[in-house]
């Protein structure tokens, strides 16, 4: 009991969602706020302001590698510094440098981009997996909870602070920085790398036997390697069911706002609706991660996904008199990537072990990004043809079945040469 009350993991837990609040949070939230600032003093076309946001998508899912590899070799401290320092190059080029178009593109696209895939996903993922086994699911969506609480906290901010007499988006940019170094030193002197660096077990110890045996059922026993995982047929499993949660959601995030402008809708309603999309996201990632503690995670992931066939059908019919069913559909979506999201992560750790976690994860994040970071367009080029929005949100319910349907196959793997993993 006295093991359980001193185990560092939640402190740990606590530590990381605060850096990744502070990454996420001002690179990509704050960023939503300042470049629309940005347009007025840097004259670009919507095709160029909405390419910034496509490469911001990319280069935090794509290079996803190279971020297992600095965990490899800089542990998950110096990946999360990294990660703030792009952030911190990337506003300070902003704030001092920006003047062309391709400077917004740089700067927010490449730097931000880099900087806040160093910063938050793999490296809070790895912590997670590292720190926790019985609460993995739970832990996963307490963390991640983050960029939703970054979401209602940051934007406002940012917005109050270049609305102040005398006040820029070149002095919000180095509000930006500002925040990231904060983070890089919070991540430099608390974050702990492994439980047994303390003389301590994941979760702070063994667990009273059925929860040991449902654990069992739900939890690797080997740590697999890279190798083994790509020949599994369940890991191209778990990609198809990345892919159904990361298409979906970049598509909405960038095509919403236009969807409920064309219908009618004030700027009021926009900003709300958004809201209601990220509130859906908090309850959608604590959900998912407590079903993680207690269901197979194939049922739990696929159960996420089905929430993308509600809230693309409630698109579907939207009406200008249909308020309500705007709100609803923007819930539905929040709720169906957090919850995914969360179960993604945490599947691949229950499926495949601790070890090669950050590399197994950052090769399935990097496919996706190259897969999905195109919905935006593709969204947009559904749109210039059919001249509405509706074959694109039915793609996406396409999607979210297909990756419903992987997933119903994706069974805990089974490692074929168990001698040779790590126990």
């Amino acid at each position: 009991m006295e093991n359980q009350k001193q185990f560092y993991g939640w402190r740990v837990l606590g530590v990381v969602w605060l850096v990744y609040f502070l990454n996420m949070g001002f690179g990509l939230y704050g960023g939503t706020v300042l470049n629309p600032a940005m347009m007025k003093d840097i004259p670009m076309d919507r095709a160029t302001y909405g390419l910034g946001f496509t490469l911001l998508n990319f280069f935090i899912g794509f290079p996803s590698l190279l971020h297992a590899a600095s965990i490899s070799r800089w542990g998950i401290k110096g990946t999360f510094t990294i990660g703030s320092a792009f952030i911190i190059l990337g506003s300070l080029w902003l704030s001092y440098v920006a003047t062309e178009p391709w400077h917004y593109l740089l700067g927010f696209g490449v730097m931000i981009g880099m900087g806040v895939g160093f910063g938050s996903i793999i490296g809070l993922s790895t912590a997670v997996t590292r720190w926790f086994v019985r609460f993995r699911g739970r832990a996963m969506a307490i963390g991640f909870t983050a960029a939703g609480v970054a979401g209602f906290v940051v934007a406002p901010m940012m917005n109050s602070i270049i609305a102040a007499d005398g006040a820029t988006w070149r002095r919000g940019w180095l509000v930006v920085a500002v925040a990231a170094a904060v983070s890089a030193l919070i991540a430099h002197f608390f974050v702990k790398e492994r439980p047994e660096e303390f003389g301590q077990l994941p979760d702070g110890g063994e667990a009273p036997g059925q929860t040991v045996e449902l654990k069992a059922r739900l939890v690797t026993k080997f740590d697999w390697t890279l190798g083994d995982a790509v020949r599994s047929r369940v890991f191209w499993l778990i990609f198809a069911g990345s892919c159904a949660t990361h298409f979906p959601f970049w598509m909405f995030t960038a095509h919403w706002i236009p969807v409920l402008k064309g219908l009618g809708y004030p700027p009021a309603t926009y900003a709300f609706a958004m809201g209601l999309f990220v509130l859906g996201s908090l309850f959608g990632r604590l959900i998912g991660g407590w079903l993680m503690d207690w269901m197979s995670a194939r049922y739990a992931f696929a159960l996420g996904l089905c929430f993308y066939l509600v809230g693309s059908m409630m698109a579907i019919n939207l009406t200008p008199d249909a308020l309500n069913l705007a709100y609803l559909a923007g819930m539905s979506y929040g709720c169906a990537f957090g919850w995914a999201f969360v179960c993604l992560n945490t599947t691949t750790g229950n499926f495949f072990g601790v070890r090669s976690f950050a590399r197994i994860n950052g090769v399935i994040m990097m496919a996706s990004a190259a897969v999905c970071s195109p919905a935006a367009i593709v969204a947009g080029k559904m749109f210039d043809v059919y001249r509405s929005y509706v074959p694109a949100f039915e793609l996406n319910m396409v999607l979210a079945v297909l990756g419903i349907c992987a997933l119903l196959f994706a069974r805990m793997p089974q490692l074929r040469r168990p001698e040779l993993a790590g126990a």
